[in-house]
């Protein structure tokens, strides 16, 4: 996936910690919503869930710990946090700014001539 495609995810803002989740696709969790029956390995994108310290979301991602999402959900367990995240949460979908890079670096200062 190039890093300009859009992207959905899912904010939470609790009470110590606002947390995101990324998802597929918005018609998937609409799905999931109404069908639980769905395995959530369809919803999400990957098994991870992130804290930005209270900066909305558009702070920092960092990795929650297992200490925070206990404060917030009275669990540690991943998949019952992911599914409270993606129950009360917000979906917000985003654009990442495209990479930039040298696509061919015989143009560029890079190489040494011999």
């Amino acid at each position: 996936m190039r890093a300009n495609d859009p992207s959905n995810k899912i904010f939470y803002k609790g009470r110590s910690d606002d947390f995101i989740v990324f998802v597929e696709d918005a018609a998937t969790l609409k799905k999931w919503k109404n069908d639980p029956s769905i395995p959530l390995s369809d919803v999400v994108n990957g098994w991870k869930i992130f804290v930005t310290h209270k900066h909305g979301s558009q702070g920092v991602l960092d990795g929650a710990s297992k200490a925070s999402l206990e404060n917030e959900f009275g669990t540690a367990n991943v998949e019952e946090c992911v599914r409270k995240i993606l129950e009360g949460g917000e979906l917000q979908g985003y654009t990442q700014r495209e990479r930039g890079g040298d696509t061919n670096i015989r143009n560029g200062p890079q190489v040494m001539l011999p």
